[in-house]
């Protein structure tokens, strides 16, 4: 559980894993490595794993960093291992229905990249909104919003904390919070790099 006036805290550094990115490195260890540098939340996020494989490392994570685990897309998976919560794309499980189905205190985030999204989401706990620049983790990611339109989508979030994501480097970390986010959210630039705690490090620097 992550009480409400410590959500934007949790959500300075959100270090993502992605398959592609960790390859075939433990992502437990990398995790811990993120965290000892800065990372202030996990979104484990791995496509190819099955519901077994995730629910066995998101297990192992929530007993290995004392920093907020949530669960990408897998709803089912979060819920029964007591995650701390579940980050939710424009094509996964409905955000509002989610809502519905969680228990009190439990996380719900998602992502948004145009108004149409904003809308959908509007009952989430905090957004991941980008991408900020063109980014090669996720094709679908859709067009680079760059500051002017990271602003706008945030303007409409009702004052729920938001964090950039996509592309984000540490030079972008005093654009994204004089915009108004709340942290940003990173895989290439932490789990691409062969020190994860030092690539924390320099986004942590940046603030």
């Amino acid at each position: 559980m992550v009480a409400d006036d410590n959500l934007a805290a949790c959500l300075r550094l959100v270090a993502v894993t992605d398959d592609r990115v960790l390859g075939d490195r433990d992502p437990i260890s990398l995790c811990v490595e993120a965290v000892r540098g800065g990372a202030t939340m996990i979104q484990l996020r791995l496509k190819h794993a099955s519901a077994r494989e995730l629910e066995r490392l998101t297990r192992s994570l929530l007993g290995a960093v004392p920093v907020p685990i949530v669960v990408n897309d897998r709803l089912d998976v979060a819920l029964a291992v007591a995650a701390h919560g579940v980050h939710l794309g424009a094509d996964d499980f409905p955000v509002a229905r989610a809502r519905r189905l969680v228990p009190a205190g439990f996380l719900v985030g998602a992502s948004v990249g145009n108004p149409d999204q904003a809308r959908s989401a509007a009952v989430a706990d905090y957004w991941g909104v980008g991408p900020w620049r063109a980014t090669g983790t996720k094709a679908d990611a859709g067009a680079a919003l760059g500051e002017a339109r990271f602003r706008e989508l945030i303007g409409l979030a009702m004052g729920k904390p938001c964090v950039a994501i996509g592309g984000v480097g540490p030079e972008d970390v005093s654009a994204v919070r004089n915009a108004g986010g709340a942290g940003i959210a990173v895989v290439s630039g932490i789990f691409g790099d062969p020190d994860p705690a030092e690539a924390a490090r320099r986004y942590r620097r940046a603030e």
